[in-house]
């Protein structure tokens, strides 16, 4: 189990913030962080693994503290167990894929981990090869790899998928799953993709300018009751059209567009480039939009 109970303070372009956030999170749960930008969700991440201090508040994992104010806890980032993968890669150009991960064990760790994960991501034949050979899904894999190297207890993930294409971003969404339950990790991840969140997510908690202001199972949080069963899918409003007093919406899910019929005064408020979920009911799309 993961408590957290932090406060701090931030200053921005826009002005101060205060971030003041209490939740936890059981063993072995994948939480993702949801929220406009700005909203905390990096900060957060940044004050768990220690690269930032809390003004006051407590980390505490499995009973051991991480960090603690009042007791004046606060252990560095070598001694929290955990990895953090970021939107850029951080790897090591002048070594090779295996060397970066071998590169990453302790003093006295068996080796046999690195072959291990290369096998678990599919990194065997690409072991020889430098970085900068690599595409921008082979690389997040490589820093997936060697951030699992240590086997920590939470993963941190800040949108390490953003950057990527529909197609890679959902091959890395099934080795991000593979590895977290193979290592039954405790995972944090910052989405603003809702497919994704819906597919990979255990329980979604919403920030807005440093509080949590919703929290629930990505059903709950996106869908109404009546939108649970049937189909679901989630894509951006590209047209809406007037055709004989009916509305036509254009909606851009991965790389397929598909038309569906709305009534007008649903469609009038409807946004180009708004985020949506389409569902059934009875075989009639329901279609809301995602906050």
């Amino acid at each position: 189990m993961i408590d957290i109970s932090i406060h701090k303070k931030l200053q921005s372009n826009s002005g101060s913030m205060n971030l003041e956030v209490n939740f936890n999170i059981s063993n072995g749960k994948l939480l993702t962080l949801y929220g406009k930008s700005g909203a905390g969700k990096t900060t957060i991440l940044k004050i768990i693994a220690g690269l930032l201090k809390p003004d006051k508040g407590s980390i505490v994992v499995n009973g051991k503290i991480w960090f603690d104010k009042k007791k004046r806890i606060d252990l560095r980032t070598q001694k929290r167990n955990l990895g953090f993968v970021f939107q850029d890669y951080s790897l090591f150009p002048n070594m090779s894929v295996k060397e970066n991960l071998t590169f990453a064990l302790t003093k006295g760790q068996d080796k046999k981990i690195v072959s291990d994960l290369m096998d678990i991501v599919d990194l065997g034949d690409l072991q020889s090869r430098s970085p900068n050979t690599l595409s921008g899904g082979q690389k997040q894999r490589v820093a997936l790899a060697r951030t699992l190297v240590q086997r920590p207890e939470i993963l941190l993930l800040d949108e390490p998928l953003s950057a990527l294409d529909d197609e890679m971003r959902i091959r890395l969404q099934q080795y991000i799953l593979k590895v977290h339950n193979e290592f039954k990790l405790t995972t944090i991840l910052i989405s603003h993709d809702v497919s994704e969140i819906i597919k990979m997510s255990d329980y979604l908690m919403e920030l807005d300018h440093g509080k949590i202001v919703s929290k629930g199972t990505p059903k709950e949080m996106f869908m109404h009751s009546e939108m649970k069963d049937g189909f679901v899918l989630s894509g951006e409003v590209i047209s809406v059209e007037i055709v004989n007093l009916e509305a036509k919406v254009t909606v851009l899910i991965g790389r397929d567009l598909i038309c569906v019929p709305l009534d007008l005064d649903k469609a009038s408020e409807l946004k180009l480039g708004e985020k949506i979920i389409i569902s059934s009911e009875r075989f009639d799309p329901v279609i809301k939009k995602i906050k």
